[in-house]
């Protein structure tokens, strides 16, 4: 097939005075987007690279691609992530991953923990905060955790995310308003592990984006294939870190990644997260490929917190946490990257239509 590759490389990033030095931290390498054209080659495609960006009206066309390869993060606004699929859908051209309503949910972290709150799944109770003077809410308890809203990659995400007390909540406050000037989730602090469930497949009709009534249903994953666990391994990272999945360790010292992979898990708590990740998978309508992420309550029994879910995980074949956990699960980046675009070549029944008897 003729695959036209979609991604924002981070060397083609507008620029603007005092733009936060972590701005296009979510945006793609060269080297990445490489992988990914040589890994579809591989598979027999003819595989094009293009820029998500306005120019894609002019360059789209001209490719006339069989289906695209989506892994655009978009340059602005609240839903920027769902601009490219947008475009795509109007354009009736196919394509790999969660559509534009999902990848617009998932990049606003409070309304994805409105959406898992409401299906009774485990989050870490939050608030939104619009200005730095608002009261907190009386069910929120300290330790918490302060982010911007809508941002990936751990941007914004430091040790001094963690506060303790009213004064350190309100500095940071006013310190992620200046830098990203978007709403604030502060959500109570999880102090334990951290661990991530990547994804491939698609959920076997009938599939809803709710969750059952009936709490003694089937849980359903079928059409899912789970990656064994990650998890950050902490210890290895300097003390300043706090313990926490900083942005500097997600970029800075992205190429010593310490983690373990299958975590260190029983096969119970396994099955619980592989069961959460479906359930939200599941109610945020994702498709072909998706991660989520979770803290283990160590005051708890281990028990999981949602924190979000990526429709969109990175795929350096090097550092991404999902190749990792493909690689751990026997899979090569190869096998990967083809796999999440025949799950998009069967959702939309391209080789039927494709054949000479279609």
């Amino acid at each position: 097939m003729r695959v036209a590759v979609l991604a924002n490389l981070q060397k083609n990033a507008p620029t603007w005075p005092g733009m936060p030095k972590d701005r296009w931290d979510d945006l793609d390498s060269e080297e990445t987007i490489q992988a990914i054209v040589t890994a579809l080659e591989s598979g027999g495609h003819e595989a094009t690279f293009l820029e998500g960006n306005p120019t894609l009206f002019e360059t789209l066309p001209r490719l006339n691609p069989d289906i695209c390869f989506n892994i655009c993060e978009g340059h602005f606004g609240d839903s920027r992530e769902a601009q490219i699929p947008a475009v795509l859908e109007m354009l009736r051209v196919p394509y790999t991953g969660s559509g534009p309503l999902t990848l617009a949910l998932t990049l606003d972290k409070p309304m994805t923990k409105r959406v898992l709150w409401y299906h009774q799944l485990s989050t870490p109770p939050f608030q939104s905060f619009e200005r730095a003077h608002e009261p907190l809410d009386p069910d929120m308890v300290f330790p918490l955790f302060v982010k911007p809203s809508r941002e990936g990659t751990g941007m914004g995400v430091s040790a001094e995310s963690i506060v303790h007390n009213e004064a350190q909540l309100r500095t940071q406050l006013r310190r992620m308003f200046e830098l990203y000037d978007q709403p604030i989730l502060v959500e109570r602090f999880i102090e334990g592990r951290e661990v991530t469930i990547g994804l491939v497949g698609n959920l076997t009709a009938p599939a809803a984006r709710r969750l059952p009534d009936d709490h003694e249903a089937p849980r359903i994953s079928r059409g899912l294939h789970f990656f064994p666990p990650l998890e950050v391994d902490m210890s290895r990272y300097p003390e300043e870190e706090a313990g926490v999945y900083t942005s500097r360790i997600k970029t800075e010292l992205v190429h010593t990644f310490h983690y373990l992979c299958p975590a260190p898990l029983p096969s119970d708590l396994i099955e619980e997260l592989n069961w959460l990740a479906a359930a939200t998978f599941r109610v945020t309508g994702s498709f072909d490929v998706g991660r989520i992420d979770f803290r283990l309550d160590a005051n708890d029994n281990d028990k999981p917190y949602i924190l979000e879910i990526n429709p969109l995980p990175g795929l350096n074949p090097g550092y991404s946490d999902l190749p990792l956990e493909a690689a751990a699960d026997g899979w090569t980046f190869e096998q990967l990257v083809n796999r999440i675009l025949q799950e998009a070549i069967d959702r939309y029944g391209l080789e039927e239509a494709n054949s000479p008897a279609g």
